[in-house]
């Protein structure tokens, strides 16, 4: 968390899985991340809503590119990319 101010009252405050800390009287745009519920959060660590918006935007770019060529076009050049990178890794 860093380094408390001596003297200084704290709020604690939780949200969505996610624990914050901020000092008293503070902008509330100033709290830090501080914790967070362990089942919220996946194994390489990012929150579980993270990896939800992710599939929730690929699932909408995967249904436009079907009525939009340019899209699928794009969308196929990036599968073949991945799939070279998976055969041949950095």
């Amino acid at each position: 968390m860093g380094t408390l101010k001596p003297g200084a009252t704290y709020i604690y405050e939780k949200a969505n899985g996610v624990t914050y800390v901020r000092e008293a009287g503070s902008n509330p745009s100033t709290r830090k991340e501080i914790g967070w519920d362990y089942d919220t959060r996946t194994t390489d660590g990012r929150p579980l809503i993270d990896h939800i918006r992710d599939s929730k935007l690929w699932g909408e770019i995967l249904r436009e590119a079907r009525t939009n060529p340019v899209l699928q076009k794009e969308l196929d050049r990036i599968i073949m990319l991945y799939r070279l990178s998976k055969d041949n890794p950095l």
